[in-house]
């Protein structure tokens, strides 16, 4: 005897060999005994053989119509058997009885199974909308076929033209573009953004680094909408001062400038005169929600994404021959020895004499023509003292530190300027600690310690950057917090620091501007009228957000400044090039800031200079393939290595890209100074760091 039974929800056949209780001993047709249960024999025969049966079922059940199957079923639940005799007219042979079995199993939407070798019909209403969802899928498969078809062939299908992006960063991977993609790059062996780089769905490797960002911080876009200009009071007194600016030539949100005012009896009076949008713009006003929304200026080389609207930023920058109103820091300095003998915080109308360009005085202002007097240059008597001063403040930051058990800060970095237009990249070497940054460095770092103090002693909260001991070693003892309490920055050597001379660029420097104004105009009262008092929820708010914004648009800058080094390399047809080493296999270039890590490196000292072959690089990816070629004889280590040996942060997990981390204490100027974007015609250098 045979039988045809169900197992695990397949069906086989066999031949029975001997029977025990609720049981047979079969045996199948690859000679393999099963023990199976009485209960899961749907039939028994004689004949045919087990695997012809199994044939001949399989034939029957390919020939079977279901609709008229469906039809013959009625509504009632039924057996196999029954139904059998009704659709074949006699009471059905075993291989027609085992033929239905499978087309019933096999036919999950005109057959419900209720049970071992019973079924019932589907509604009829389930039926059509279950046909109909089949041939849907039948129809959008031959979509997507086509889609992929397409895509092969390097053509973007009319219908993935407005989703691109949406495809790219956050795709829906039950689509059938989503799906048409992914086939497509497997048969290809790409990736989606080549394919679409190749498709033409986004035009260049920098479009497609601009669309990602966009897409995850600018959902919305990032344009502006029409909003009034806003005005500062009317009633501001006039400065009685000549202030001038030191930008690089592309800024255009001029917060800072400076003037000098000689006194009676020798003393000097230096004015730090910021931007003031804070005497404009109000706490949860609409252009606030816009800034806080952003949290600071985006730059880039080429381009940036403003804090602010251009006619706001137009309104309340320190241009030159404006009268602006500003929120100014005056010290009054005894040149003597150069101790502050007193500082008064004023808001103020002030009229910009000059904006002073490095790109114009870099050559002709250094150390030895002010500490010479040669040469001739715009307010050269203003920068020679502002130069004396800003040595004293460093030193006296130095002292500091020194006291906080840190190394001295190192003065031989170089900084890279960029400048894009018409797509071409120009990179740019620039000493830092040039007399003219530092001079911008220490009064920015002077007038954030002092507002900070002034904040803390009026017991109005703030926001503040604090740099204290910890645990863990250097790294973690050199990691920054944002506080909204004062608290020690030992990297910059000074006993606060809070952000409030980029009120244009940076929402926590408009946060604490608010708050530095309601101290200067309401001393003692100040608390009870500031925007932002002691444990505000909001403050904590906006500190949490500027975190990770700030930290977002910083990956950001990163990487676009990676892709126009790789750029540069295009463009220069580099095969050869210098690059100085940092630590064990991680080198930068020399002429441009490309960071790469060489593994199987031999050991080299940190600082040598040795030439590497240019293999290959990639834009989409930001990776680049170098070799070592010449290693010279006689080993010298550079100066101009711009790192510290603790600024450099392990990316074995992302070999491809190595990025220049530089650690915020070991370069406290680099907040005020370091220009590592500039953009063309339309563009703003961006310090970053503290």
């Amino acid at each position: 005897m045979n039988v045809f039974f169900e197992e695990s929800g397949d069906f086989k056949v066999g031949t029975v060999l001997s029977q025990a209780g609720e049981s047979y001993q079969v045996e199948m047709a690859s000679g393999k005994r099963n023990k199976v249960k009485t209960k899961d024999v749907l039939l028994q025969f004689e004949k045919p053989a087990p695997a012809e049966l199994l044939e001949q079922a399989k034939a029957v059940a390919a020939d079977v119509d279901l609709d008229f199957l469906w039809e013959v079923a009625g509504e009632e639940e039924f057996g196999f058997a029954e139904l059998g005799a009704e659709y074949f007219g006699h009471a059905p042979l075993a291989h027609e009885a085992a033929g239905l079995i499978l087309s019933l199993h096999s036919s999950p939407i005109y057959f419900y199974k209720k049970g071992r070798g019973r079924y019932k019909a589907a509604p009829e209403q389930s039926l059509k909308a279950a046909l109909a969802g089949i041939e849907k899928k039948k129809q959008q498969a031959i979509i997507q076929q086509q889609y992929v078809d397409e895509l092969k062939q390097n053509r973007l299908p009319a219908a993935m033209q407005n989703i691109v992006q949406q495809l790219l960063f956050k795709p829906d991977k039950n689509t059938i573009e989503y799906k048409a993609l992914e086939a497509a790059c497997d048969e290809l062996h790409t990736t989606p953004p080549r394919l679409m780089l190749a498709a033409g769905g986004i035009a260049s490797p920098k479009d497609l680094h601009m669309a990602k960002f966009l897409f995850e911080n600018f959902p919305k876009g990032h344009g502006f909408p029409e909003l009034a200009v806003p005005q500062a009071p009317a009633t501001l007194p006039l400065a009685a001062v000549e202030a001038f600016s030191i930008d690089d030539v592309t800024t255009t949100e001029i917060d800072d400038a400076f003037s000098v005012v000689h006194l009676d009896g020798g003393k000097v009076r230096v004015g730090i005169h910021i931007a003031a949008p804070g005497l404009g713009i109000r706490p949860d006003d609409a252009i606030d929600k816009i800034a806080r929304g952003r949290m600071s200026t985006v730059y880039m080389p080429g381009d940036k994404i403003t804090m602010l609207p251009d006619s706001i930023v137009d309104a309340f920058t320190l241009a030159e021959g404006k009268t602006c109103p500003a929120l100014s820091l005056y010290a009054t300095l005894d040149p003597a020895d150069w101790s502050v003998i007193a500082t008064e915080t004023r808001a103020e109308l002030v009229p910009i004499a000059n904006n002073l360009r490095h790109n114009d005085l870099d050559d002709v202002v250094n150390e030895a023509s002010l500490a010479d007097g040669s040469g001739e240059y715009p307010r050269k008597a203003e920068l020679t003292l502002l130069w004396a001063w800003a040595q004293q403040l460093e030193q006296g930051r130095m002292v500091k530190r020194e006291a906080f058990g840190l190394k001295p800060e190192q003065n031989n970095r170089v900084d890279f300027n960029f400048y894009v237009e018409d797509d071409v990249v120009t990179i740019s070497r620039r000493k830092r600690g040039a007399p003219l940054d530092k001079i911008v460095a220490e009064l920015m770092i002077f007038a954030n310690s002092t507002w900070g103090k002034m904040m803390h002693d009026h017991g109005v909260p703030g926001i503040y950057r604090s740099q204290g001991q910890g645990v863990g070693g250097w790294a973690a003892k050199m990691q920054v917090r944002m506080l909204t309490h004062a608290a020690p920055h030992q990297g910059l050597g000074v006993d606060q620091y809070a952000w409030s001379t980029s009120p244009l660029r940076r929402y926590t420097d408009l946060v604490n501007q608010w708050q530095i104004l309601a101290c200067a105009e309401h001393g003692v009262t100040a608390p009870l009228v500031a925007p932002f008092k002691h444990k505000d929820a909001n403050l904590f708010a906006i500190v949490s957000a500027f975190d990770a914004a700030y930290a977002a648009y910083a990956d950001f800058q990163s990487n676009m400044e990676r892709y126009w080094c790789l750029r540069w390399l295009g463009q220069e047809d580099a095969k050869e090039v210098d690059a100085v080493v940092l630590k064990d296999e991680v080198l930068r270039l020399v002429e441009i800031p490309l960071v790469i890590r060489l593994p199987g490196m031999p050991s080299l000292a940190r600082g040598i200079q040795v030439k590497l072959d240019v293999l290959r690089w990639d834009e989409v990816d930001l990776g680049i393939e170098t070799r070592l070629g010449e290693v010279p004889v006689t080993q010298t280590a550079s100066e101009d290595v711009g790192f510290e040996e603790d600024d450099l942060v392990d990316e074995a997990n992302d070999p491809a890209q190595v990025e220049e981390t530089v650690a915020e204490a070991a370069d406290p100027v680099q907040a005020e100074v370091a220009v590592t974007a500039a953009a063309g015609q339309d563009g703003a250098a961006e310090p970053s760091g503290q």
